[in-house]
């Protein structure tokens, strides 16, 4: 049978998305199955997995998939029968056979024509089939990949290949009747298009179950794939929207104080108040399908620390909380590299040996913890070890010995700044290279991605205790809240995720140490950058004995913004400036007002560099 090549198209790429979350909910359960080897119900669901992806591989002809899942789930199905136990060696082979059908997967979504050698795993799993351990042990570490093309990826985008045929034996053998008839039939992907034919199940349990489950799960389909394009379109006319309902709110409120009719003023307001009832509504449901669950990174991090502490030979258990927190689709994407180096980071620098955990009096096993949890419009994200901790002294000595401070300004620093200083380039305390940390550029890519999503780090450690890093995120970039504030005769917008708080203060509160001005806030002295001079070069001409500092904190850098007046808290919708502003430093893009007004919205990772180079701090 064969289809249109964009329907084909489309199929394709429905196995890719349905096999890339079945593969991503898979590392975690494998960790879960390795602590509970007995978990009969586990096993099931990893078996139905595997067998959902053999099937949908199956009927479009990704036959290098097929080899592969077959043999995984002949051994899952050995294990949940209990003909085997799960041992370190039999989940070693699982899992790399998962991670040989993850790049397979990968050489099909790239359509790259890549042929992967697969008689390692192969061999491997067919080893603990036979028995023969021995197999599983000489099984190559890495395979080589070919650049030959195959028919896997040629053929299926022309046509669909036909299944390969089960019959009874050999379905008997993978699975009980009841469960075959429970099971995916091939895919759902291709349920879409035609219906797979499979055997009947014989027993008249598994025959009663089919039929009494059948319709139910063609009830359960209450999701559809929308392409992300899509959205944002929907998104951005929800944006213009938001603008419209705010002009009319603002154009209301004047027109109570005209001479117009109050029976014509009240209907107008009753209008203005039903759309902006309904606008809210809207723009929350339209935030709402862009946004994901945290998990969607936190699942691969089981597999991380599992890996990890084997290879360096170390005990550690993770610990999960928070998952189901939701984040703005583009949020969650920036979110993974850093959570990537900083779990490294954690196993690698941070936690100790069991023999060393012993001597410290700790238990043998350490403790990783990741959780999430929302604050107001925030979302808090925090990387927790019970390991050695950060020790500041050892810091600012590695940073003088680097070069990136002289010892006058390392003796200068807090505890706390010191501890900032793993975020500059190049910045390692680490003795040696290994293979996964050492080379002074994970920390780096945490603050850049942090900040490039305006996000706010912080650290806090204790030598031989531990440390934890937090972070501070947006709950989305799109629709946001922002501070307007007047500085140099012009208005300002700042994003509120920004916002630390706001501090009123005299021209006497700002202080001048070594040329640069500061202020100091409840026992801490922050760097104070003039917001007019800074951004259009006026001096302020606006007379008052009051002026504000708005406290700022852009990844682990705190510094005050002195502005002339606080306008207020406004929700915009930021818009690019194109070609108009491009490249401009401290500017992100404009919104228009309530009141009509086009307003510039500060970069606060832009402009603090742009402090740094002007103020030196």
């Amino acid at each position: 049978m064969s289809f249109p090549s964009d329907e084909m198209d489309d199929i394709i790429n429905d196995f890719i998305a349905e096999a890339s979350e079945g593969l991503e909910a898979l590392d975690q359960k494998f960790v879960e199955l390795e602590k509970n080897p007995g978990d009969t119900g586990l096993l099931n669901d990893i078996f139905r997995s595997i067998h959902t992806i053999k099937g949908a591989a199956g009927f479009l002809g990704f036959q290098q998939m097929v080899e592969v899942t077959h043999v995984t789930e002949d051994v899952l199905n050995k294990l949940r029968k209990g003909e085997m136990a799960v041992d370190a060696a039999i989940m070693d082979a699982i899992l790399e056979s998962v991670d040989l059908i993850k790049v397979i997967l990968n050489n099909i979504r790239e359509r790259n024509g890549r042929s992967e050698d697969t008689s390692g795993v192969i061999s491997s799993l067919s080893g603990i089939l036979s028995g023969n351990k021995a197999d599983v042990q000489a099984a190559p570490a890495e395979r080589p990949v070919q650049t030959t093309a195959t028919a896997d990826t040629r053929e299926a985008e022309a046509k669909v290949a036909e299944p390969v045929p089960e019959t009874e034996a050999n379905i008997a053998e993978s699975a009980p009747a009841a469960e075959a008839a429970e099971a995916p039939k091939a895919s759902t992907v291709a349920e879409k298009v035609v219906e797979i034919p499979r055997p009947e199940a014989k027993t008249p349990e598994a025959k009663q179950q089919k039929e009494e489950t059948g319709p139910k799960e063609k009830e359960k389909e209450l999701s559809i794939r929308v392409d992300i394009d899509r959205l944002d379109m929907v998104l951005n006319l929800a944006g213009e929207l938001v603008l419209s309902r705010n002009r009319l709110m603002r154009l209301g409120s004047k027109l109570s104080e005209t001479a117009v009719e109050e029976d014509l003023v009240s209907h107008v307001d009753e209008a203005i108040a039903q759309l902006d009832l309904v606008t809210t509504d809207l723009q929350l449901a339209v935030m709402k399908m862009r946004m994901q669950p945290i998990a969607k990174v936190f699942n691969k991090f089981p597999r991380m620390v599992r890996d990890l502490a084997r290879q360096n030979n170390k005990e550690v258990e993770l610990v999960i909380s928070g998952e189901e927190t939701e984040l703005d689709k583009t949020v969650i994407e920036e979110l993974g590299d850093p959570l990537v180096h900083l779990i490294r980071n954690a196993l690698d620098h941070g936690m100790e040996t069991p023999e060393e955990r012993v001597a410290a009096g700790k238990p043998r096993c350490g403790t990783v913890s990741l959780s999430a949890y929302q604050e107001g419009r925030n979302i808090i994200v925090s990387v927790a070890e019970d390991g050695r901790g950060m020790n500041p002294a050892h810091i600012k000595k590695s940073a003088v010995e680097k070069g990136l401070l002289t010892e006058d300004e390392a003796a200068k620093l807090s505890n706390k700044d010191a501890l900032n200083l793993i975020f500059i380039p190049g910045f390692s305390t680490a003795k040696k290279v290994s293979n996964i940390s050492g080379r002074g550029v994970g920390m780096d890519v945490v603050k850049t991605n942090i900040t490039r999503i305006n996000g706010a780090i912080d650290i806090d450690s204790e030598v031989g205790k531990g440390t934890r890093i937090t972070f501070s995120l947006p709950l989305t970039l799109a629709i946001i809240q922002a501070l307007t504030v007047n500085a140099g005769g012009e208005v300002y917008g700042i994003p509120l995720s920004t916002v630390i708080e706001n501090i009123r203060v005299t021209d006497n509160d700002i202080k001048t140490v070594d040329g640069k001005e500061v202020i100091r806030i409840r026992d801490r002295v922050y760097p104070v950058v003039r917001l007019g001079a800074l951004v259009s070069g006026n001096v302020s001409s606006y007379k008052s004995e009051w002026k504000y500092i708005v406290l700022i904190g852009i990844g682990e850098k705190r510094f005050g913004i002195l502005v002339d007046r606080l306008h207020g808290q406004e929700e915009i919708v930021m818009k690019s400036m194109g070609e108009y502003l491009k490249g401009t430093e401290g500017i992100a893009g404009a919104c228009i007002t309530g009141d009509g007004n086009v307003i510039l919205i500060l970069d606060l990772a832009g402009l603090l560099q742009a402090a740094q180079r002007s103020y030196a701090f």
